[in-house]
């Protein structure tokens, strides 16, 4: 991993709202070009990016469309990527792949999610004169869904799931909340301390600009977080405090091989080691990150406690808990999200990977750590992590 970057993650609606999702991937894309000019980004193997929806402006490959509208060479292919809220780790695990394969040697890649601008969208009628046709709304969640699905494994929403795992591992809220405070106070230490400055490339919109994440409430108090309503009714526990957001962002990292590094004349941020992906049932998609990570220290041959730095995205404050639970690790471990996570920085579902990675990856860099983890649950029962190791 050469470099990497992204654009501040902005709440629903909110600072990034007006700009179009393909013209967001761009965004990191020409910050990396402009950062390397000593680079022939004729030589770029391929740009691969994840993103979930792709029901809107983002329908056409918006990887290839951003590569264009960064202004790559028309030879530099691209390629989109879903593995929903995991698409950005794939993209990157696909580049990782590719270089240690010898078949390619520098990729862009990363990940992207305009959710203010996921459009509805319409079904088809199935039979002339049809008056029942299905306005979904794309901005999260299932949709169109396929009735052999819904008997078999349940389509639970996001939300019902996080409650799913709250249940059988008996989460109670006051301890959601806590997770979620926690995740707020690092986030905001960590600002105060540079550590996102270094990852954010500003942006501009309507003359103002905008260089810190949007979706941040640091003056959260656990009176305010406990005065919220349950999302599921009275007997639930997942609130819109303990979950992460609904956001826009983008993230781009580059990747390269040994060679290209001594033709650059570069120092690279860290190694990517290894990755692993795995299938967990679908009404406990959260818990998805365990397995990924046993997976990994597999094939890794690592011990958790010989990790300084691990990454679990907070979709929901009760999902990092049952994985950190089920990982035999501490609600409140330090090296678990030590700069807080989604619940206080948001979740641009494509590009919530990338940003893990580059987080972890200047962690590294910076000496704070030696090795990492990065892991994501996924929508529909997945888990996706990947290893990373510093180069000194």
């Amino acid at each position: 991993m050469v470099d990497a970057t992204r654009t501040p993650f902005a709440r629903h609606a909110g600072a990034l709202a007006s700009i179009r999702c393909d013209d967001l991937a761009a965004l990191p894309l020409q910050t990396l070009v402009q950062r390397h000019p000593q680079i022939d980004w004729s030589a770029l193997d391929d740009v691969v990016l994840g993103c979930a929806n792709q029901a809107g402006e983002d329908n056409r490959n918006v990887a290839r469309i951003a590569a264009l509208l960064a202004g790559l060479p028309v030879s530099v292919p691209g390629m989109t990527v879903n593995r929903l809220c995991a698409s950005g780790l794939e993209s990157v695990a696909i580049a990782a792949r590719a270089i240690r394969a010898g078949e390619a040697h520098a990729i862009l890649a990363g990940g992207v999610e305009s959710m203010s601008r996921a459009p509805y969208v319409l079904s088809k009628a199935l039979t002339s004169f049809a008056r029942e046709q299905t306005l979904e709304d794309s901005t999260l969640g299932w949709r169109f869904v396929n009735p052999a699905i819904r008997e078999r494994w349940g389509v639970d929403s996001m939300a019902q799931t996080a409650q799913n795992l709250a249940t059988r591992f008996g989460i109670e809220r006051s301890t959601q909340d806590a997770y979620a405070l926690r995740s707020q106070q690092r986030a905001e230490h960590a600002r105060q301390a540079g550590i996102f400055a270094e990852q954010i490339q500003p942006v501009t919109v309507a003359d103002r600009v905008f260089n810190e994440d949007e979706h941040p409430r640091p003056h959260t108090t656990a009176e305010q977080l406990a005065r919220l309503r349950p999302l599921l009714g009275p007997e639930t526990s997942i609130t819109a405090g303990n979950a992460s957001g609904i956001n826009d962002g983008a993230a781009a990292l580059l990747l390269a091989s040994p060679t290209m590094l001594e033709r650059w004349g570069v120092t690279p941020l860290a190694r990517i080691v290894a990755s692993a992906a795995v299938g967990v049932e679908p009404r406990y998609m959260g818990i998805g990150p365990v397995p990924a990570i046993e997976a990994l220290l597999a094939r890794t041959g690592w011990m958790l406690d010989s990790i300084d730095h691990i990454e679990i995205n907070e979709a929901f404050a009760a999902q990092v808990v049952a994985c950190t639970r089920g990982l035999r690790l501490a609600d409140d471990d330090r090296r678990v999200n030590p700069y807080g996570g989604a619940i206080a920085l948001g979740h641009p579902l494509g590009a919530s990977g990338a940003r893990l990675l580059m987080q972890s990856a200047f962690a590294l860099r910076r000496g704070s750590a030696s090795r990492a983890v990065v892991s994501l649950c996924v929508g529909a029962g997945q888990g996706v992590a990947m290893a990373l190791e510093a180069l000194s």
